[in-house]
């Protein structure tokens, strides 16, 4: 937990950083931007599509019962279910445009100034990346919409997404951190070592994100500090 809070906090100074600030806020609203337009373009023909969904498939029918007590009851409920299907895609979203192309950005400046001694050795490649990334949201998204149902229990809907969250940072952003600097094995043998301070620092983010107004900030802030983590941690395995 120590080396997780120390990350955080390198990651605040960091900020101070010329350029960095710069990445911390447009990817968010770039996700946003794009699912608004998305959300907008086709509200009514994905309302349908999911109400047919409920209506068709047992267990879902079953729930939407339990809340459709009226007609409007019934799409106040499809409503409830598009937005919570957004919320995810926004983040899930925002975390590839982080990882992918603001992390690599942020990773550049902060290297210089605070890792200036630790060789680059490019274990990574930008194929990686991407599908690193895609396979990160994939899991999220699927393991989202396979839960929904257990949020029903009381806590659950706290609990369920705080831990995919942890996973989707852990997954999605620990790769990049370290792809300019490690090499292949290096990844894969820091990965290994740190995976549970790493799904950690995961959770942190994923904490963040349920705070209004920092969480547009969140998936980029936490980029920055699974920066520090990972290159902390690559500086260790070097000095054994």
């Amino acid at each position: 937990m120590t080396e997780v809070l120390k990350a955080y906090g390198r990651a605040l100074r960091s900020l101070l950083q010329p350029g960095i600030l710069l990445h911390l806020l447009w990817p968010t609203l770039v996700a946003v931007a794009f699912w608004i337009a998305v959300a907008w373009l086709g509200w009514d023909a994905v309302g349908a599509g999911v109400e047919r969904l409920f209506l068709e498939v047992g267990w879902l029918n079953w729930i939407l019962q339990r809340w459709e007590a009226s007609a409007l009851a019934g799409a106040f409920f499809v409503k409830v279910v598009l937005v919570l299907l957004l919320i995810p895609l926004i983040y899930g979203t925002a975390l590839f445009i982080v990882a992918v192309f603001a992390l690599p950005l942020m990773l550049e400046r902060v290297a210089e100034k605070d890792y200036p001694g630790l060789e680059k050795r490019n274990g990574g490649t930008l194929a990686g990346s991407i599908g690193n990334a895609l396979l990160a949201v994939a899991v999220f998204l699927a393991g989202w919409i396979v839960t929904l149902p257990l949020w029903l229990i009381p806590g659950m809907g706290i609990v369920l997404p705080l831990l995919l969250s942890g996973y989707l940072n852990y997954r999605g952003f620990s790769y990049d951190a370290l792809s300019a600097h490690a090499g292949a094995d290096e990844i894969d043998a820091v990965l290994a070592r740190e995976r549970g301070g790493l799904y950690l620092a995961g959770i942190v983010a994923g904490l963040l994100a349920f705070i209004p107004v920092i969480n547009l900030v969140a998936p980029a802030y936490a980029g920055l500090a699974f920066i520090h983590y990972c290159l902390e941690a690559l500086r260790r395995e070097r000095a054994k």
